[in-house]
């Protein structure tokens, strides 16, 4: 089962890896303007990117902290058993 679950995410990394390029699309009329500053020298567009980008990882950072911190109270408290 381990290596299921190894070769699973694995595959699964590079599938997203190879629409990476895709996702950092807006909606049309935030594309529209963001393009539009970018031909005329401004750096508006880039931010939106980023923000986006920012917005798309917070709650991964989240969950994943969580979820570490669940894991090492239950590690703590298999150690008391244990003890």
């Amino acid at each position: 089962m381990k290596n299921f679950l190894l070769v699973f995410t694995v595959a699964m990394i590079f599938v997203l890896s190879g629409v990476g390029s895709e996702l950092l699309a807006q909606c049309p009329m935030c594309r529209a303007t963001a393009e539009s500053n970018l031909a005329n020298g401004g750096t508006e567009g880039k931010g939106l990117n980023n923000g986006i980008m920012y917005m798309l990882g917070m709650p991964y950072v989240l969950i994943g902290t969580v979820a570490f911190l669940w894991w090492k109270h239950r590690a703590k408290d298999d150690e008391l058993e244990q003890a």
